[in-house]
Order: C-alpha cells, then sequence, then structure tokens
C-alpha cells in the first residue's frame, strides 16, 4: 500500500489549498487538510516548483507562493500582483491571475498568464534561494485581445508555446537561458476562426505540439518546424465531444460566459496533458449545462508523438464546471486524478490496458472546489 498527496485550490475565495490523500490498494481517497490562505486569494490554477518545494498559485489579482515542508505544512510565501496592463490590478475589473507555470531548468522562473480583459501582457518573475516568488521581472505583451489560458515549454525548455483564445492563435517565445526571460518568435493562427486554442501540451520528444480547441472543441496536431521553431499545423485533428452532439444551448439566456457574454455552446473543451511515460494523452471537455456530462478522451501516440488513434471518449460524471482537468501522476501511467467544481469533487482514474476505470471520488462542497489537482508523492 502507498497514500499519494494531492493539493487542489479553488476558482472563488474564501482561499484554501486542499490536501488529499489516496490510497491505491484500498482506492480510497481522504481529506488530510484544508489549509486557509488569503481569502481573496483563492487559486484556480497551481503547480510545483522542481523540487515539489513549493507551491505557485494563480491568485485571482496576484500570483502567490507556498512553501511546502510535507503534505499537511504549507506555508504563505509571498504574492505579486498581475504585471503589465496596470487596469488589470483595479479590483472593478474582471481580470484574474489563471494560469501559471514553473520552469524545471534554470533559471527557475515561474510565467504567469492574466485573463479576460486587460490580459495582452505575460509576467515572469524571479524566485529567491529557497524557490519563493522574489520579484516581477518581465512583463512581455502578446496582443491587444489575448487571452492566455495555457502554455508549455518544450523539453529543452529553450521554446515557450502560448495559447491564446482571444487572438486565436498559438504564439512561441524563446526563453534566455542566462535570465529566463522571453522574446517573441512569432505566432500562428488557428485552424479555424473561431476554435479558441486554450492549452497546449508537447510530447518528449519536441516533435510534436498539441493544441485543444475550447471553442472548436477538437484537439489540433502541429510538427514544430526544426528551423523555425514554430508549430506548423498538420490538418490532423480528433474530436473531444462526440459527433452528433447537438452544439447548442436550448436556453441561451441563462448561459453567460465569466465576462457576462452570452455562450450558446453546449460544449467547451478544457485541458489536454501527457501520461509520465508520454505514451498516452489525455484531453477533456466540459459542458455548459450541469445535467448533461462533459468528456474524457485518451489517445495512444507513437515514440516520436504522432497520434495513432483515439482510444476513448468517456463521459465525465458532471458536466465539469469550470475544471474538468485531467492531472497524470507523475510516476507511472497507472493513475490520473479529475476534479470538478459543478458540486466540488475529485476523482481517480486507473488506466490499465488502456481502459479507464474509475475507482475513487471524494466530494467537497466548499465553494469553488475542485479546479486542478498537483501530485505531492
Amino acid at each position: 500500500m502507498v497514500v499519494h498527496h494531492m493539493m487542489v485550490g479553488t476558482w472563488t475565495p474564501p482561499g484554501a489549498i486542499y490536501t488529499i490523500a489516496f490510497d491505491d490498494e484500498a482506492h480510497t481517497l481522504k481529506l488530510v487538510k484544508k489549509t486557509e490562505i488569503a481569502h481573496d486569494e483563492s487559486i484556480s490554477w497551481m503547480t510545483f516548483d522542481h523540487k515539489k518545494k513549493n507551491i505557485y498559485g494563480a491568485a485571482m489579482k496576484k500570483f502567490s507562493s507556498f512553501n511546502v515542508a510535507s503534505p499537511t505544512e504549507i506555508v504563505h510565501h509571498a504574492s505579486h500582483p498581475i504585471g503589465g496592463n496596470p487596469l488589470a490590478q483595479n479590483a472593478d475589473t474582471n481580470t484574474r491571475a489563471i494560469f501559471i507555470l514553473a520552469a524545471q531548468k534554470p533559471p527557475y522562473n515561474v510565467y504567469g498568464n492574466p485573463f479576460y480583459n486587460h490580459a495582452e501582457y505575460g509576467n515572469v518573475f524571479s524566485v529567491n534561494s529557497e524557490g519563493g516568488i522574489e520579484k516581477n521581472i518581465q512583463n512581455y505583451k502578446y496582443g491587444p485581445k489575448t487571452k492566455i489560458h495555457g502554455m508549455v515549454f518544450d523539453p529543452t525548455e529553450t521554446y515557450l508555446y502560448s495559447a491564446d483564445m482571444g487572438e486565436n492563435k498559438v504564439w512561441t517565445h524563446k526563453k534566455d537561458p542566462e535570465t529566463g526571460m522571453v522574446e517573441l518568435v512569432g505566432s500562428i493562427e488557428a485552424p479555424s476562426p473561431g476554435d479558441h486554442p486554450r492549452w497546449v501540451a508537447i510530447h518528449p520528444s519536441g516533435k510534436y505540439l498539441y493544441a485543444l480547441m475550447e471553442a472548436g472543441n477538437n484537439l489540433a496536431v502541429y510538427v514544430i518546424d526544426e528551423q523555425t521553431h514554430l508549430p506548423v499545423y498538420t490538418h490532423i485533428r480528433y474530436p473531444l465531444i462526440p459527433p452528433g452532439k447537438s452544439p447548442w444551448i436550448p436556453n441561451q439566456q441563462n448561459n453567460l460566459t465569466a465576462a457576462g457574454v452570452k455562450n450558446p455552446k453546449m460544449y467547451r473543451s478544457d485541458v489536454v496533458f501527457l501520461s509520465h511515460s508520454g505514451k498516452y494523452l489525455y484531453a477533456t471537455a466540459r459542458s455548459n449545462d450541469f445535467g448533461i456530462t462533459g468528456y474524457i478522451s485518451a489517445f495512444k501516440l507513437n515514440d516520436v508523438g504522432v497520434i495513432e488513434r483515439q482510444i476513448c471518449m468517456n463521459p465525465t460524471p458532471t458536466s465539469g464546471g469550470h475544471s474538468n482537468a485531467v492531472s497524470p501522476c507523475d510516476w507511472s501511467d497507472e493513475w490520473l486524478a479529475l476534479t470538478d467544481d459543478q458540486v466540488g469533487g475529485i476523482e481517480i482514474y486507473r488506466w490499465n490496458e488502456e481502459f479507464l476505470c474509475r475507482v475513487a471520488r471524494l466530494d467537497i462542497t466548499d465553494p469553488g472546489f475542485g479546479m486542478n489537482a498537483i501530485w505531492y508523492d
């Protein structure tokens, strides 16, 4: 028996970090500790540093860092306001920190993205010797309508790829190996005008990039040009909702985006992540109707990252709410977590002989619970 710990944040205040234990023999989930943090700094996306000694969070109007001494000893270190457009920090704007990425190679900077309005700048933060966020060292500009929700480094951590829903593009930046700051290489348009790229993942070979389209509800496959390092669309994409499913919500007036705009789409795809071995890829879609489920898809990859086939597309227990985020564990291909904030829950799936089996669920009905899970051990 091995007990593994995960941390999960919340979409809305009050801020808290939940430590959850998974017993991989008994197949049980248990809340171990709820660590209260600043009320107005709820974490919609969190990640570990390269040593799992610090948690970094996208925390409403700020980016935050916490020292992790053990699964139950989590102490706030610092919070830094969103950088770039000064309106992003204002209490009366809807801009919020949405995503955060930690460098796994030196210099161990932290890269953050705001979202909604006034989100045209990416933020780069340095860290101190203990890994705590120290200061905002760069605010680099994307486009005037930018809404970055997901980024990924290539395996060498030289190039940074960003999915931009607002500009309908995927951006490429190059990282300076000494400072960790980035400069623009270029950008490419999404395959279709209304795709809205939301998330990106890259194969360990560095040859293939996978871009999840939130509004297009598909996964687009790109090959990385060896000379320019820009992604090149292969004209291959896979559905993330079943063919023939109605894309429209019958009662549109009750379906507003967080920006207050009517959202007539029934589905919006969420995240894409590789398994530990790089042999499999998982992607999820959410429903905008709490009475309709989302979906989780699994794909088989070859050694260089070509998708050989779409193995399955399974319904998720709920719509997923804001989340439906899949989190494969980082030591084997056997376990993956799935979070939702419709009712507030976390589940564990076992991946065995290319079948997904849900083995455990824990409901935590605190406001906003159920953004992404990060595996501690």
